[in-house]
């Protein structure tokens, strides 16, 4: 489903009174679609598998699927495609031992985004395939596909970040603010010192969780040999009071925080041996560019990404600067910790930021595929090894954005990726190109009329797809490297059995516009409506984010909670203003350093098109939005004061200073 809060349901529902005539809760038909029926198990979405992963053989396909009662718990299943037979393989309320995770532990999922899934949230298959490591409410336990399973660990503290190695052959995580490594189905011990409350081995600081996308501090090299561990101290940075509400009430933390302009964490990186021996630093301040780093304080760089290279033979580090203008790609010696530029990405425009990423991978002939958006995209790059990464071939171009790297098939240099439509950015597809031939055109492998995303497994052999439009819920299933369809992991589809299925015949299609900004930029909308009546007049429910990131207005599935705002009588209307994604530098620069500004601009521009549309009762236009949509909601009440009939504030930022650094900044 598009991002909607349930908080902001529930003030929808609470804030906002029912049009004259309109249906309640309290009055309904026993079809009607209610709010509480939206939030009740099972999802009206269908069921929603998570974590689609293939086994190192291929054999299996391995899901996590919520249950029909509990749409928020997800158990472990795996679909053996020799037999053609599912199998739940751990089955999370069985096995848990229903104890509470540790703040720690919450607070991570809440930064991964995960913060309400109970039950099972990850896992990992071993490298010889025989079974996957699976994290269950703070423990770990070692799944056999025989259907044995080893507890590994039985403690009252969170094993956090738990990774096998890559030749399965260790179990390391995170305890105690130590790194902990042992043997697969042995016993673990630490490897790195016990520092005080401030300092933190084998985690990710608090802002490379919440805003930079990596949510580890450590990483195993090809073979075993070393790992790669990052070490912080923020003993500088400040400390804050947080609220944690919970159902059975409220407990307050001191936590630390880096806010805008504040010092950030000391972050430092090592290299050494699985049993913590032949540690060597790794001098990430070294080899900066004069006045980009240096201004004050030269250890004041953000640490944004770590890999090894296919042959262990060298560790690649990605260190962005506090401005977030430049990012240099850094080459290290693991055995002495020596570190060497191998190239630096700056900002494509002038007053622009660098979008950080994982769309790239490391190639084992000692290639890089890159993505960058320096031609005012975002595209892909090839790093060749025969220049030592000193030019890069531009694989992708077009006024279109390259979303994700998918997979890459390095014996046949094919690699998969998706991608906006050049002739539509409301929908993604999945496309393939021979990169190894500099003549070879993309080719689309999935079907127009569905917005996509995808995985593959390692190799580049095998899709595994999820789809969905405005009429059809979430559809996921496995393809070759042509996107033929070999078997659906869940077809989902809205037959009388499906969840939505009494709700089918209210169902209202979407609708999709543009109109121009300010500038004339053509600004995309997206509008659901009741069945409506000659000559009536109808209030409006607007829905934004408006910030970077997300892109709400798009061809996919818009979910329940829409459809049950048009059924009490609304009118339900999203548009995507310049800041936002997936359209580009141009697009996306307005936004910089000007937050609160061209946003508010073009969001009253679609307040103001709205009441030019004979079926909107003018004088009753709700907006609503979450986080940054919250942000922006009290931000256009401000700016247009009469505009808006009612607004809905969800966790909303209300002073810029407080907020992190290297979001704000």
């Amino acid at each position: 489903m598009k991002a909607m809060s349930l908080a902001a349901a529930l003030a929808f529902g609470t804030c906002l009174s029912a049009p004259a005539n309109a249906q309640t809760t309290t009055e309904t038909a026993p079809m009607d679609l209610t709010f509480e029926r939206v939030f009740a198990s099972p999802g009206l979405d269908g069921p929603t598998p998570r974590k689609v992963k293939l086994s190192p053989d291929g054999r299996y396909l391995t899901v996590l699927r919520n249950r029909a009662d509990d749409r928020e718990r997800y158990d472990l299943w795996a679909y053996d495609r020799n037999a053609g037979e599912w199998a739940m393989l751990v089955d999370s309320e069985a096995l848990g031992s229903g104890r509470e995770l540790s703040e720690e532990e919450k607070m991570q999922r809440e930064r991964a985004r995960v913060g309400s899934l109970k039950g099972i949230i990850d896992y990992q298959w071993t490298e010889d395939g025989t079974g996957v490591l699976v994290p269950l409410d703070g423990d770990l336990y070692l799944a056999r596909v025989g259907g044995e399973v080893v507890r590994l660990t039985d403690t009252e503290e969170s094993e956090l970040n738990p990774a096998l190695s890559n030749t399965g052959s260790h179990v390391s995580f995170v305890r105690d603010r130590q790194l902990w490594v042992g043997e697969t189905g042995g016993e673990a011990a630490p490897i790195t010192p016990r520092e005080g409350e401030a300092v933190r081995w084998g985690e990710a600081e608090f802002v490379a969780q919440e805003e930079m996308g990596r949510m580890t501090g450590y990483w195993w090299s090809p073979g075993d040999r070393r790992i790669a561990i990052e070490r912080f101290d923020e003993s500088m940075v400040g400390i804050v009071t947080r609220a944690a509400i919970g159902a059975t009430g409220t407990r307050v933390f001191d936590q630390r925080y880096p806010v805008a302009g504040s010092e950030n964490a000391d972050v430092e990186l090592y290299v050494m041996d699985p049993d913590g021996e032949n540690r060597v630093k790794v001098d990430l301040a070294a080899h900066q560019e004069p006045g980009i780093y240096t201004e004050g304080d030269p250890t004041d760089f953000y640490l944004a990404r770590v890999d090894w290279a296919p042959d262990g033979s060298a560790l690649y580090v990605q260190r962005q600067n506090r401005e977030q203008t430049v990012l240099d790609m850094l080459r290290v010696d693991p055995e002495t910790g020596a570190l060497s530029p191998v190239f630096t990405e700056k900002a494509a425009v002038a007053d622009y930021w660098i979008n950080l990423g994982d769309d790239y991978k490391l190639l084992e002939n000692g290639s890089l595929v890159w993505w960058s958006e320096r031609d005012g995209f975002g595209h892909l790059y090839l790093y060749s090894a025969d220049d030592g990464w000193k030019d890069a071939r531009q694989l992708t171009r077009g006024s279109f954005v390259v979303t994700k790297l998918v997979g890459v098939d390095q014996a046949a240099e094919r690699l998969f990726y998706l991608a906006t439509s050049e002739e539509d950015p409301l929908e993604q597809h999945i496309y393939a190109l021979d990169y190894g031939d500099p003549s070879a055109q993309p080719v689309q492998l999935t079907e127009s009329g569905f917005t996509h995303t995808a995985t593959m497994d390692g190799k580049g052999q095998t899709l595994v797809i999820l789809r969905s439009n405005d009429d059809t819920p979430p559809q996921s299933y496995i393809a070759d490297q042509e996107g033929q369809r070999l078997a659906w992991i869940e077809e989902n589809a809205l037959d009388a059995d499906h969840p939505y299925a009494p709700y089918l015949a209210s169902h209202r299609p979407t609708q999709y516009g543009t109109i121009p900004a300010e500038d004339g930029t053509p600004l995309h909308w997206e509008m659901i409506t009741p069945e409506m009546e000659p000559g009536k007049r109808y209030p409006v429910y607007y829905y934004h984010y408006s910030g970077p990131g997300p892109q709400i207005v798009n061809r996919g599935w818009n979910g329940a909670l829409p459809q049950a705002i048009v059924d009490r009588g609304y009118i339900w209307f999203a548009l995507d203003n310049r800041g936002s994604n997936y359209r580009g530098v141009a697009f996306e620069q307005p936004i910089y350093r000007a937050m609160g500004g061209v946003e508010v601009r073009d969001q009253k521009a679609g307040a103001e098109y709205l009441r030019t549309l004979d079926f909107v009762d003018p004088d009753k236009i709700a907006v609503d939005g979450w986080s940054y949509g919250g942000y922006m909601t009290l931000k256009q009440l401000q700016a247009d004061p009469g505009l808006y009939a009612a607004g809905i504030s969800g966790a909303p930022v209300t002073r810029w200073e407080l907020y992190d650094t290297h979001y704000t900044e």
